[in-house]
């Protein structure tokens, strides 16, 4: 069974609409939720803690709809998220308590086991941490109830690079046994290039691509040299090119069948070349060039 199932799901929120997006990510995987600023990645993982309702589609976690499991559904997730969720008035194992009275497997001995691992002192209050503290409470709090599915919105900028390794390395062991998944929204590509399994790319509320990384390598290759032979490739298949005086770079929609000139560097993109590409096509598309 699917940790997460998301089939053709749509939300409208103002001037913005999160636009027909589906994804599967089993069990055992994390997954790198990408793209700019006003992409819609926040709005999906609300959507899929179940602060919006879809307008239309569907969202399943671990097999359950919000629907006719929504208690079920959270008692499964666990949030680290921009906003300040907890209590600031309370100490960290305060809130713990508090908050871990929703959960049916919170475990106050792992959270205050967390909170030491984390450098953070149980009895202060959470109204006096720094962000990166808050986030690593929410991280703590997040394990203590020991979560099957983790959702993770943009925490490691906020953290100290000691912390951000130990950090990614925790969520590594989180998904190791197979049976639990993480989704980590982040602009730090590179630790996704390190670490990630699947990719949902997301800009101006529609999947750019939504796979696994071995997929993405099918799909797409970079590739450097004299402008000229990479615009003899197929029209069709040159998603963005850069030209400077030293030659020209491109984003090539790959297929078996694409021939490059032998004089061509060929690459996988990296995930930060691909929203590059992509963003510089779409920055080309509305100053109509195309």
């Amino acid at each position: 069974m699917d940790m997460l199932q998301i089939d053709s799901l749509s939300k409208k929120l103002g001037n913005f609409q999160l636009k027909n997006i589906s994804f599967t990510l089993p069990p055992g995987y994390l997954c790198g939720l990408i793209g700019q600023n006003g992409a819609g990645k926040t709005t999906l993982l609300h959507m899929l803690l179940g602060l919006y309702q879809a307008d239309t589609g569907s969202i399943r976690v671990n097999g359950m709809d919000y629907q006719t499991a929504e208690k079920q559904i959270h008692d499964r997730i666990g949030t680290v998220l921009v906003e300040d969720l907890m209590n600031p008035s309370m100490s960290l194992i305060q809130n713990g308590e508090w908050y871990g009275r929703y959960y049916s497997q919170y475990v106050h001995a792992a959270m205050s086991h967390y909170l030491a691992l984390f450098g953070l002192d149980e009895n202060r209050r959470f109204g006096s941490l720094s962000k990166g503290e808050k986030l690593k409470c929410q991280f703590a709090f997040a394990l203590s109830h020991h979560a099957s599915l983790l959702l993770l919105d943009e925490p490691a900028g906020n953290f100290d690079p000691g912390f951000r390794e130990q950090f990614l390395q925790m969520i590594r062991e989180f998904v190791q046994d197979g049976t639990r998944s993480v989704i980590l929204a982040t602009h730090i590509t590179q630790d996704l290039d390190r670490m990630a399994d699947y990719i949902l790319y997301l800009e101006n509320g529609t999947s750019v691509f939504a796979g696994d990384i071995e997929r993405l390598h099918e799909q797409y290759r970079i590739v450097s040299g004299e402008a000229y032979k990479i615009k003899l490739l197929p029209k069709e298949k040159l998603i963005y090119m850069e030209e400077n005086q030293y030659g020209a770079k491109a984003l090539i929609a790959h297929s078996r069948l694409n021939r490059y000139d032998a004089s061509l560097k060929v690459s996988y993109p990296t995930i930060e070349e691909l929203m590059y590409f992509y963003a510089r096509r779409k920055n080309k598309n509305k100053k109509g060039l195309l």
